[in-house]
């Protein structure tokens, strides 16, 4: 009997201690509202979503259309390619130029982008190989990278590499000058990279050390470049000390991963000068300094010239994916009007 009653009270005294407060929230007595779906709601509200989602796609897609765009490619495949000659190991500081023309007024402000294909920045152990510490300036990790950072962690020397990692590593190297054409002689058209990275990858996630005896260099002391670069971070842009070091603006465009294998990466704008309303007919000249190499894993370079609209860049999918939609919005409504027509269910039935 003992035994019985201590149980009891085992029981019942957790049963009390668990029970919730006797309230309208935790009881579940709050005041609702379910919504009755019936058809005089359903067929007009997919009618209004479906007709509401193919004009924002109409008003997407003819923006999209009259935006202006303008593809090189100058990966050098074919032997008649100005750039063939570049594509050679064997070759080295080569420059190559492209020609083009341009028959109307290329509305600005113009911008100016390099493409790759088949460039899988998305693939995971690419992602993660950099180190975080380094790239907010946090020289203890300048001479201990993370092992995140493998293989491109140390030199073959036992080097410490800064930026370290494969990302950095593989930063597009190739560079460009834009020539306008104007009575045989040549105009270099300004191309402005300021402000093209993200305002919190400058700002925020990335940093550079502070100067060490006045020097900037000298906080890199012990460490080395990546392997693939032909220059130390440090003298990405040694004329201006706010787009040198972790902050280059081409450097931060490049560590923003992209997340498909084919994409476009700015950099640079046209619109200054001359060219702040766009680029004028005319022949133009495209001078490259062609060092990034592509064609040993099947990818594609290329240069493109875009400008922008109310939307952004040209984008024919988002207008092309609001009309599918919109358009089976309306489908589907005129569907279930057929139904209803057919057999009208009363709403006794629609209850049950």
């Amino acid at each position: 009997k003992y035994k019985l009653d201590n149980r009891k009270s085992n029981v019942a005294g957790p049963s009390r201690t668990n029970r919730p407060d006797n309230t309208a929230f935790t009881q579940q007595r709050l005041p609702a509202w379910q919504p009755i779906l019936s058809a005089g709601i359903v067929i007009p509200g997919f009618t209004l979503i479906g007709l509401a989602f193919i004009g924002v796609g109409v008003a997407l897609f003819v923006t999209s259309q009259k935006i202006t765009d303008l593809e090189i490619d100058y990966t050098g495949v074919a032997a008649t390619s100005p750039c063939f000659k570049c594509t050679s190991f064997a070759a080295e500081n080569c420059m190559c130029q492209m020609e083009f023309t341009l028959t109307t007024l290329f509305e600005g402000p113009v911008f100016f982008y390099y493409g790759l294909t088949s460039y899988y920045q998305n693939f995971r152990t690419y992602g993660v190989s950099k180190d975080g510490y380094q790239l907010s300036g946090d020289t203890y990790y300048f001479n201990n990278p993370q092992d995140s950072c493998a293989p491109y962690q140390y030199d073959s020397n036992n080097n410490p590499i800064v930026p370290c990692g494969s990302i950095a590593n593989s930063m597009f190297s190739d560079t460009f000058q834009l020539y306008q054409v104007v009575n045989g002689m040549k105009k270099q058209v300004p191309l402005d990279g300021k402000g093209i990275a993200w305002w919190t990858d400058y700002n925020i996630k990335y940093s550079n050390p502070a100067l060490v005896n006045g020097s900037f260099a000298n906080a890199f002391s012990g460490t080395v470049k990546p392997v693939n670069w032909s220059k130390p971070v440090y003298e990405l842009d040694p004329t201006d000390q706010a787009n040198n070091g972790f902050l280059n603006q081409n450097f931060l465009v490049w560590m923003r991963q992209a997340a498909l294998p084919k994409f476009q990466k700015l950099y640079g704008r046209i619109a200054e000068g001359d060219y702040a309303q766009g680029l004028p007919a005319g022949n133009y000249t495209l001078l490259i300094n062609y060092s990034y190499p592509v064609i040993s894993f099947g990818g594609t370079k290329k240069v493109v010239l875009s400008n922008v609209s109310w939307m952004g860049g040209k984008n024919q999918f988002l207008g092309i994916a609001y009309l599918v939609i919109g358009s089976l919005c309306i489908v589907m409504a005129m569907v279930m009007l057929i139904i209803y027509a057919k057999y009208k269910f009363t709403d006794d039935d629609e209850d049950m």
